[in-house]
């Protein structure tokens, strides 16, 4: 079989081709320094006589180098019997070339031979050895620079100044486990303090302002961008969070200095708590701070019942209750799971250090609810069971009827009999102007706390209060989780209508209002929270999708689905009627408590639970309007704030194109 000349060429890549002239080069070196040094002694050999072990050295050992295979393995996976190759490729080529010579009858002194052999062998594997190193590390140097991610950072303080050491001390530490430092190659600063700019910190430039963000994001290749100012305030972060969405690019955040979590040494690590945005940062104001003692005051030593204690909001309601010692803890809900869940949250918690009492069972069973009251005697009922989903309330309008609107009569009106100290209802913006029955039965249950808070106070000694605030970030219903689910399962995010706002809080946020209404309170108030502006649906998606890496209407469809049963555009908070007074808490509003004509109120209660309990539906509902005159249909209210939203938009226009001088 012939083999072609071209194909033992094509076994030599460029990297072989290399490692043969090195080789030659290193033997006809080594071949000068043994006879310069044997010429120390004056048994060196003749220039002329010199040329004929160099050339036929250099050729001998090039073959048997190639054939013990030492030009076989890449370098990087070189190891003791590889250099062993070179140490027989250099000594069988050498002795075939003093073979040669004997026949040439060219005269080759012993010590020129083996000195060669020395000097050749140590050149050769040396070189191999430090090649390998240097390959190594250039090829793993490069592996990790393919890794990191070109990042900008807003803020050139403290906190990019700690950062950037992180980055630099988990790049050189042995320990970095989890290769957070893959994560970040620091390209740029920006910072507004015009004096900074051109400045460097730790070798990385300033090298402008937020205004600049975009154009440095793309003139210098950015991948993600940090926000390293954790004391700026929310609306200065807004607005440089929307300068930053306009890159499209992922977004993370350092958290404030004194929330940095250390460890017994009281070290931290900043660059492992950089996170990604939180929805919570979108809020567009700071979290609402409540004041501790009032609430520990109000709740230590008392017994405290929480309806729906399993939901969203009952199960933070009771983490929050359990943390100011209250005597006893009573959970109440119909579904099991949820109650189990928080029940043992709270064991693993706060052991037998907490005494707790979990029960199954339904507000609008009268008698059951009874039984508990009569048992356990609660002294503060926190009453946050309820339907709350508008579209399905919609299509099964008595079960809101039943459970929101009779579970809270029976409920409240066995406080008010049992003398509980505060009864406390959970309401929702929804109940403002409803144009829905989940917020209609929700407003209707606002009435019948200031009901019965109206009654003739010698017989009635339960303060009744409601909280009124909007959506929760990442309850059960809320529009977060349901986005979430649809991002990452690849699928179109859906948006009900493009111009859809909502006021959002976090469940702590929410929970807290509640507390400290119930610590505050005097009996009939709504209390209401400034939920600071009011968030674009839209715009909450396509920073959710950017949180994920991804680009919205690109990586991520949103689709606009239309508005559901019963739903409107534009939620409030207050209603006309209700006055504002200020509280000591400067985001808590009190709305004045309306009266309400006890006979007639009574009398139409008395018609919407008989209507409900015969399920007659149309019965229901009318008489669910005759309660709640604000209770008017989506498609009326969401056409009035859409002609709104025009004549708005025209006058702007206007006033643009004629401004007054």
């Amino acid at each position: 079989m012939k083999i072609k000349l071209k194909e033992y060429a094509g076994m030599f890549t460029h990297r072989k081709m290399l490692l043969v002239v090195v080789d030659a080069f290193i033997l006809v070196v080594a071949s000068l320094i043994a006879n310069f040094l044997l010429s120390l002694f004056e048994c060196g050999i003749s220039t002329s006589d010199l040329i004929v072990p160099i050339v036929m050295g250099t050729i001998c050992c090039f073959a048997f180098l190639f054939i013990c295979g030492a030009y076989s393995k890449m370098w990087r996976y070189f190891r003791i019997k590889d250099y062993l190759s070179c140490v027989f490729g250099v000594l069988c080529g050498l002795s075939v070339t003093c073979l040669f010579a004997k026949i040439l009858e060219q005269k080759i002194p012993i010590p020129f031979v083996i000195a060669h052999m020395i000097i050749a062998i140590f050149g050769i594997c040396l070189f191999r050895l430090l090649f390998r190193t240097a390959f190594i590390e250039i090829a793993e140097t490069s592996k990790k620079l393919d890794k990191l991610k070109r990042t900008m950072i807003i803020g050139g303080g403290t906190a990019g100044r700690m950062l950037l050491t992180e980055i630099e001390n988990a790049r050189k530490s042995p320990y970095d486990g989890d290769k957070v430092s893959a994560k970040y190659l620091p390209v740029c600063i920006i910072d507004d303090d015009p004096n900074k700019v051109g400045q460097s910190v730790m070798g990385v430039e300033i090298v402008g302002t937020t205004a600049d963000i975009v154009h440095f994001a793309e003139e210098m290749g950015i991948e993600q961008i940090i926000f390293a100012v954790p004391s700026a305030p929310e609306d200065e972060r807004m607005r440089v969070l929307d300068i930053c969405s306009e890159t499209k690019l992922p977004i993370k955040t350092v958290p404030f200095i004194g929330n940095l979590i250390f460890d017994e040494n009281n070290q931290t690590s900043l660059l492992k708590q950089v996170r990604d945005i939180k929805v919570e940062d979108l809020l567009g104001r700071e979290p609402i701070k409540f004041d501790n003692n009032d609430i520990r005051k109000f709740i230590s030593g008392k017994v405290c019942m929480v309806t729906g204690g399993g939901g969203s909001i009952g199960s933070e309601l009771v983490r929050q209750i359990a943390k100011y010692s209250p005597s006893q803890i009573i959970i109440v809900d119909i579904y099991e799971n949820n109650a189990y869940e928080i029940q043992q949250e709270l064991l693993m918690e706060y052991g037998k250090g907490l005494n707790l009492v979990t029960l199954i069972a339904s507000v609008r069973d009268y008698y059951r609810i009874n039984q508990i009251f009569e048992r356990y005697k609660p002294q503060v009922v926190f009453h946050a069971a309820a339907h709350k989903h508008v579209p399905l309330m919609e299509v099964s309008p008595m079960e809101a009827i039943k459970n929101n609107i009779v579970g809270t009569f029976n409920v409240a009106s066995l406080a008010q009999f049992h003398l509980v100290e505060k009864f406390v209802m959970i309401s929702t913006d929804k109940a403002v102007n409803p144009t829905n029955v989940m917020g209609a039965s929700k407003r209707c249950c606002e009435m019948i706390v200031q009901y019965l808070a109206q009654q003739d106070d010698t017989t009635n000694r339960t303060e009744f209060v409601t909280t009124r605030f909007g959506n929760v970030l990442g309850s059960n219903g809320s529009v977060i989780p349901l986005f979430k689910k649809q991002i990452e399962q690849g699928k179109p995010v859906t948006v009900t209508h493009p111009d859809i706002i909502r006021y959002f809080m976090t469940i702590p946020e929410a929970v807290s209002l509640v507390m400290e209404a119930a610590a505050i309170a005097h009996g009939g108030e709504i209390f209401v929270l400034d939920m600071g502006k009011p968030v674009r649906i839209v715009k909450l998606a396509e920073n959710l999708i950017r949180m994920y890496g991804k680009v919205p209407y690109e990586d991520v469809e949103i689709k606009f689905v239309g508005l559901r049963p019963g739903e409107k555009i534009k939620e409030e908070l207050l209603m006309d009627e209700e006055g504002l007074q200020k509280t000591a808490n400067k985001l808590i509003y009190i709305g004045t408590q309306i009266e309400i004509d006890t006979d007639t109120f009574a009398e139409r209660l008395r018609t919407l639970r008989d209507a409900a309990e015969k399920n007659e539906e149309a019965v229901a509902v009318s008489a669910l309007h005759d309660m709640v005159p604000t209770f008017i249909t989506p498609d009326e209210f969401n056409k009035m704030e859409l002609l709104k939203k025009q004549k708005s938009q025209e006058n702007h226009a206007e006033t643009e194109k004629n401004p007054v001088s």
